[in-house]
């Protein structure tokens, strides 16, 4: 018995099949349906979860090993009724809202399970302003569902890597993704995030992403700190500023106090941290820090943290810290005396961490702001 069962979606309804076996069969150039004969409108594979939970549930109870799936046969075939397929959804954007709607949801489907399908989309540059022709610009939001399959789409086409310039450079996708960063559903805001995440693996993307001015409403949606947006925005704001020029448009955003602010409130701790550490090589924002009482905030997690990760990156933004302005020196000497949170660190952290707690000792020793004893 072969446990990766697949759902066949056909024009009259649906059929079950082994998953190896019906891509066997469409593979050998088969387009129809090997029960009922009919025509397939399209091939694009959906797996049953259902028949496959109740295959390992009888499994169970008869007390007997779950099969191992056979393998699976190559899979990236696209066929020229998939290409068909997606052209008659295409020209349905231009068409009923009823139609569009329609089409956008079975394209948002169809990106999201199908490799071959995402990969369809970068055999033509027409795709990507069909797929996006009933967003007007300034009124994407008219319709919020639409708008969300749609954006959704975008994402789900991103994750191919063929797929990344071709989004990111055409002329619609940025001022779109950024206008869904503004209004829309929070499930479309988060998606526009992740979208630009997805995007910013390519660092040509990262700088078209970043001069368009993406970054301002990222680090607005941060602030405003809906749950279901926040590990998106983050995730696109670490990829983006890994480059130079957008951790400077980053600070000039306010990223630095939203980020402390929200580490203050303990929101999304790990991944503000990380961001933060990134930012503390620019000048301006170790200023910044400095003005809105990073110290205090940073020493803090350390002490009540049981991640060393976070440990590792507060005590580096320290380390700079510490360098950068002499009169945090004494705020550092005080938690030192007070704690010894700096030595712990040195003797038991990161061996970056140690790196960096041990020069911070160092300077505060040559400063003569503390005697140190271990």
């Amino acid at each position: 018995m072969n446990c990766r069962l697949t759902v066949l979606h056909i024009f009259i309804g649906l059929q079950t099949y082994d998953r190896p076996f019906i891509q066997r069969w469409l593979n050998e150039g088969n387009r129809t349906c090997p029960q009922t004969k009919q025509v397939l409108s399209h091939t694009v594979l959906t797996p049953n979860h259902l028949v496959q939970e109740m295959i390992s549930q009888w499994c169970r109870e008869h007390g007997m090993e779950l099969p191992k799936p056979v393998q699976d046969i190559d899979e990236e075939v696209v066929t020229n009724a998939d290409r068909g397929y997606l052209n008659s959804l295409l020209q349905k954007m231009s068409s009923s809202i009823s139609d569009q709607k329609e089409a956008a949801k079975e394209l948002r489907l169809l990106t999201k399970r199908s490799s071959p399908f995402r990969a369809l989309f970068g055999e033509s540059i027409e795709t990507i302003p069909q797929l996006l022709s009933p967003l007007s610009p300034g009124q994407a939001d008219a319709d919020p569902d639409l708008q969300e399959d749609l954006i959704t789409t975008l994402l789900n086409l991103s994750i191919h890597d063929n797929n990344k310039r071709l989004v990111a450079e055409h002329p619609l996708v940025i001022p779109l993704l950024i206008e869904s960063l503004i209004s829309g559903t929070i499930q479309t805001k988060s998606n526009a995030a992740a979208t630009f995440f997805t995007l910013a693996a390519i660092d040509s993307n990262k700088i078209i992403i970043g001069t368009s001015g993406a970054l301002n409403p990222l680090i607005d949606l941060l602030d405003e700190g809906h749950p279901l947006a926040m590990k998106d925005v983050a995730s696109a704001i670490f990829s983006l500023c890994s480059v130079l020029e957008n951790k400077g448009r980053a600070i000039n955003a306010g990223a630095v106090r939203v980020i402390l602010q929200k580490i203050m409130d303990r929101v999304l701790v790990a991944e503000l941290l990380a961001i933060l550490a990134m930012l503390s090589s620019h000048q301006k924002a170790v200023q910044e820090m400095c003005e809105l009482g990073t110290v205090s905030c940073l020493f803090g997690i350390i002490r009540e943290s049981d991640c060393e990760h976070n440990k590792e990156n507060c005590i580096a933004i320290l380390y700079t810290i510490c360098f950068a302005d002499r009169t945090k020196l004494k705020e550092i000497k005080e938690e030192e005396m007070a704690n010894g949170t700096v030595s712990r660190l040195a003797r038991t952290g990161t061996s970056r961490a140690k790196r960096k707690a041990s020069g911070i000792l160092e300077r505060l020793n040559k400063t003569g702001s503390i005697t140190h004893t271990a």
